[in-house]
């Protein structure tokens, strides 16, 4: 379903887009991160830790974090972001998934776990399993939280317009969730912070003003296979890091089932071609199928506008988003 939960984008990165290790041993690298920080690092760092190892091949090795370094830059873009605009607090939508579940934590430690509210917001067929594994981070974690079902409300809209299929069912159930938290935010004076990864932003496989909206994105740097690592690394409940992916907008949905190809293998052909601007002959040569290259292509370039503000015609000398640009925390 690339329109309801997800669909694609195309990014221009530099060679590095998060800390990845080096092709020397004790020599680990940070390129700007979220946070506008970059970094290098040696001391006490440990081992990356491995991405689970269930349906998924292993990562390239360009692709494994110096998760150690990763987890102070984004408890750190975290707090800065937050802090320096005035707030104190976040509220997030807590799924059971594992994005969700790792911004929990970074957030818990960022801000202290008295300034984190995580909302469940279960639907009635959504898997049990997701509403358990959100209690148990809820447990680990220990900040605040509520529970909104979102059902009743959803279902006054679906049974309004029967013919409804599941794509604008997804959709319309990620945007209710949204509305949630905004109005949380505005209740208890806190931003919303996201949860799309790398993969998902790059990919479009996200709904636009659904779970693509936010006031800050820690994981939007980290592909699906380096948000595996840091989550493992910061003790993420296996159940939560191990399972496999998945939306839960419908019974026994799986990200890779939606997709059609598993992140491991989608998450190097993006590496290749945003991180290190490879061309599709290049691509080849390195042995990824022509096929496979031109899908991933084209998911990232139709999917662009959802990572860019709405177009405003210009009828000036000074447009808002072209001529008229500032850094977001202009005037703070």
């Amino acid at each position: 379903m690339p329109a309801s939960k997800r669909a694609g984008s195309t990014r221009v990165g530099a060679k590095q887009a998060a800390p990845l290790k080096s092709a020397k041993a004790g020599s680990r690298s940070a390129r700007s991160g979220p946070a506008g920080n970059s970094g290098r690092t040696r001391k006490s760092a440990r081992r990356a830790a491995p991405v689970p190892n269930h349906n998924h091949v292993p990562p390239i090795s360009e692709l494994e974090i110096n998760a150690p370094l990763v987890e102070r830059l984004l408890v750190g873009f975290i707090e800065n972001v937050v802090r320096k605009t005035g707030f104190a607090r976040v509220v997030i939508g807590l799924s059971g998934g594992v994005d969700s579940a790792l911004c929990a934590y970074l957030a818990a430690k960022a801000l202290g776990r008295e300034n984190v509210t995580a909302v469940v917001m279960p639907y009635r067929l959504s898997s049990p399993e997701s509403v358990a594994h959100a209690r148990l981070v809820l447990k680990k974690t220990r900040v605040k939280s509520m529970t909104v079902d979102i059902s009743d409300m959803v279902d006054a809209y679906f049974a309004r317009f029967p013919e409804i299929n599941g794509m604008r069912k997804g959709n319309k159930m990620a945007r209710e969730r949204m509305t949630i938290l905004y109005d949380q935010s505005a209740a208890l004076g806190a931003l919303v912070l996201g949860t799309s990864n790398k993969s998902e932003l790059l990919l479009g496989y996200g709904t636009l003003y659904g779970d693509m909206a936010h006031a800050l994105n820690p994981l939007g740097d980290l592909y699906k296979t380096q948000v595996w690592q840091l989550a493992a690394h910061m003790r993420v409940p296996e159940e939560v890091v191990g399972k496999a992916a998945s939306a839960d907008l419908v019974v026994g949905q799986t990200d890779e089932d939606d997709l059609g190809f598993k992140y491991a293998d989608v998450d190097a052909l993006l590496y290749h071609l945003i991180d290190l601007r490879c061309s599709r002959e290049e691509l080849v040569k390195k042995g990824f199928a022509p096929e496979f290259i031109d899908r991933v292509d084209r998911l990232v370039r139709i999917n662009q506008y959802k990572r860019r503000p709405p177009v405003i015609a210009k009828v000036s000398s000074r447009t808002i988003d072209r001529d008229f640009r500032y850094a977001r925390d202009w005037g703070i």
